[in-house]
C-alpha cells in the first residue's frame, strides 16, 4: 500500500513546482484581499498543503496509469503482438500518443518490409552473380583443360579453342565491368560530370562506331533529326554507355531490316530514340527488362549472349539525368527505346 502511494507521488513530482507557485500566489492574494490574521493564514496554508497533497496524489495516480499503459503498448509491439496498427487501442486521454505510436508502428512495419525486400534482392543478386560467373569460368576451364591435355599441339583445333577461350574471357570481363558499374551506381559512388555538349558530333561518333557492326549483319543503321549546334545537358561519358547498350541490343536482336537513331527536338528537351526492326519483346517481359539479370525465356533458350545488366545500368543512368527510359515493342516487328535530355536555350 505504502509503495503504491509512494509510486503515485513519484509520478506527480514534475507538477510540484507549478502547484507550489500557484498555492503561494493564492495564499498571498487571499491574505491581501481579506486581511486575514496570522492564525487564519496559518490555517489556510495547512488546508492548501493538504489539498495540494491530495491533488498531487490524484495526478500521480493518473499519470502512473497512463505511463503503464504506454509501456504495455510498446512492450506488446516489441513482442509482435500487433499485426495491424488498428489493433493498438489506448484510453481517451492518450489519443494523441496513440496516433503517434500507430504512425511509428506503420513506419517500423514499412522498414521491416523494406529490409526483407533488400535481403531477398541481395540473395537473388548473389545467386544471379554466381550463376552468370559460372558459365564463362566453366567454359574457360573446359577449353584450357582440353588444350593442356594435348589439343594445344593439334593444329586443327588449337586456334579454334583459343579463340573460344578468348571470347569467354571477354564475356567474363564485360560481366565484371557491368557488376562494378551497377554496384557503384546503386551505392551512389559513381560520379557523373554533367555539362552541356553538342549532340551532333556525340551521336555521329557513336553512329560511326556501330555502322560497320550493323552492316556485317546485313543491317542498315540510320541517324535522323540531327541539326547543328543542338546542345543538351548530361554526363557525356555515361550517355555513351547508354547508347552503346541500346545499339548493341538492337543489333543483337535484329536479323533483318534497319536500326534508327531518331532525334526529336522539343521546346525544353531533346527526345532520343533507338528503334529496330528486330524480334521485339514479349508483352509479359516488358515490365521486367530493366531488372538486374533478367532475361526472357526466349533469350535463355537461344543462348543469346549478354550479362543481363545492360538495361539496368541504362535505367539508373537515365534516372540520374532526371529522365526516364521508355520502351514500346511488338513481337516480330521491333522495339523502340527512348529518353529525354535537357536542352540548352
Amino acid at each position: 500500500m505504502w509503495n503504491k502511494i509512494k509510486n503515485n507521488f513519484s509520478h506527480s513530482k514534475i507538477f510540484i513546482k507549478e502547484i507550489i507557485v500557484l498555492s503561494i500566489v493564492f495564499v498571498l492574494g487571499v491574505t491581501l484581499i481579506f486581511h486575514f490574521s496570522l492564525h487564519k493564514v496559518f490555517l489556510l496554508i495547512i488546508l492548501i498543503v493538504i489539498n495540494d497533497l491530495i491533488f498531487l496524489f490524484v495526478l500521480g495516480k493518473k499519470r502512473a496509469v497512463e505511463i503503464s499503459e504506454i509501456k504495455r503498448t510498446i512492450k506488446n509491439i516489441r513482442k509482435n503482438k500487433y499485426k495491424s496498427p488498428h489493433e493498438i487501442k489506448m484510453s481517451k486521454s492518450l489519443l494523441d500518443i496513440e496516433g503517434n505510436i500507430k504512425a511509428m508502428f506503420r513506419r517500423t512495419q514499412r522498414d521491416i518490409e523494406q529490409m526483407e525486400k533488400l535481403e531477398q534482392a541481395r540473395k537473388e543478386f548473389l545467386g544471379n552473380v554466381s550463376h552468370e560467373l559460372r558459365t564463362p569460368i566453366f567454359a574457360l576451364q573446359g577449353f584450357l583443360e582440353t588444350l593442356l591435355n594435348g589439343a594445344l599441339y593439334d593444329n586443327k583445333v588449337n586456334k579454334q579453342f583459343l579463340e573460344k577461350a578468348f571470347h569467354h574471357s571477354e564475356n567474363l570481363n564485360a560481366l565484371l565491368n557491368d557488376l562494378i558499374d551497377i554496384s557503384m551506381i546503386e551505392s551512389g559512388q559513381m560520379r557523373m560530370s554533367f555539362r552541356y555538349f553538342d549532340l551532333k558530333p556525340f551521336l555521329n561518333d557513336i553512329y560511326k562506331e556501330f555502322k560497320e557492326q550493323a552492316e556485317k549483319k546485313g543491317l542498315k543503321l540510320e541517324i535522323n533529326g540531327l541539326r547543328d549546334k543542338m546542345k543538351v545537358y548530361g554526363a557525356k561519358d555515361r550517355l555513351i554507355q547508354v547508347m552503346n547498350n541500346l545499339l548493341s541490343n538492337a543489333i543483337k536482336y535484329t536479323e533483318k531490316g534497319k536500326i534508327e537513331i531518331n532525334v526529336e527536338e522539343k521546346r525544353k528537351s531533346v527526345l532520343i530514340k533507338v528503334k529496330d526492326t528486330g524480334n521485339g519483346i514479349p508483352q509479359e517481359d516488358l515490365d521486367r527488362i530493366f531488372e538486374r539479370f533478367y532475361r526472357s525465356e526466349r533469350e535463355r533458350s537461344k543462348s543469346i549472349p549478354g550479362t543481363g545488366l545492360g538495361l539496368a545500368i541504362v535505367k539508373h543512368i537515365i534516372e540520374a539525368h532526371n529522365s526516364t527510359i521508355e520502351v514500346t515493342s511488338k513481337e516480330e516487328t521491333g522495339s523502340e527505346f527512348s529518353f529525354k535530355l535537357k536542352k540548352a536555350w
